[in-house]
């Protein structure tokens, strides 16, 4: 059974949680090279690296984190705690100084700090009505979550997928477009984006990005199963 993004990420947490670093950076390791990984896990796997006692690669996975949300506060601070401890202490000041620059200000009347933990606060509320069955009571979650954390895209294609599973194709077509615009290297973003032009009636458009993404990815079983399926015409 394929296992989503948000699963793999989960379980990465898991073994982190557990101390079981180089579990977690196998587990990472195989969403980067998937393409299918979001800021966090960039974050996630530096920190993982770091704790293994790799400063370049901890850097290098920061400092992607950071391509992917330049107001990630935590990676400007653990990328600043690894230059330091390379002694490297003018870029450790510097990306001290951006992580707190980027803790700065407000949204939506809540310090920005807090607001993305209470934006992952009201995913973690949306995914427990999803497993209850209440689809759009998560995606109302959701909804709040990215009124908090608008930069926020491994949360904006989770939306796009409980737009799909609740047959709102339409809205999902538009939160996965600002998602493959935003991580034009995630296949994942883009065969669900994909397959929700497909359900809105869009099947030309579907056909071009998968034909696209497989000429990129061949071995992609999801976008190999949709083009299948759009290739056939066949409705969900």
């Amino acid at each position: 059974m394929e296992v989503s993004s948000a699963q793999q990420l989960d379980r990465a947490k898991q073994h982190f949680e557990l101390r079981d670093y180089h579990g977690a950076i196998h587990l990472l390791d195989e969403l980067v090279h998937e393409g299918r990984a979001f800021a966090d896990a960039h974050h996630l796997l530096g920190l993982s690296y770091h704790l293994v006692g790799q400063p370049q690669r901890a850097l290098e996975c920061f400092e992607r984190a950071l391509e992917l949300n330049g107001k990630y506060v935590e990676a400007h601070v653990h990328r600043g705690v690894v230059l330091a401890e390379l002694g490297r202490e003018e870029e450790a000041s510097a990306s001290f100084e951006n992580a707190r620059a980027s803790g700065g200000g407000e949204r939506g009347g809540v310090p920005i700090h807090h607001a993305a933990k209470l934006a992952n606060l009201h995913a973690a509320l949306g995914d427990a009505y999803a497993l209850a069955g209440a689809v759009n009571k998560a995606i109302e979650q959701y909804r709040v979550a990215l009124e908090l954390g608008p930069t926020f895209h491994d949360l904006r294609y989770k939306l796009g997928r409980y737009l799909l599973d609740a047959g709102r194709s339409l809205e999902a077509r538009e939160e996965l477009e600002q998602v493959v615009d935003a991580r034009p290297g995630s296949s994942a973003a883009k065969s669900a984006y994909a397959l929700s032009c497909y359900l809105s009636g869009d099947a030309t458009t579907a056909r071009s990005i998968l034909e696209g993404l497989l000429s990129e990815h061949p071995d992609d079983v999801r976008a190999r199963s949709y083009f299948h399926m759009v290739s056939r015409g066949v409705r969900v």
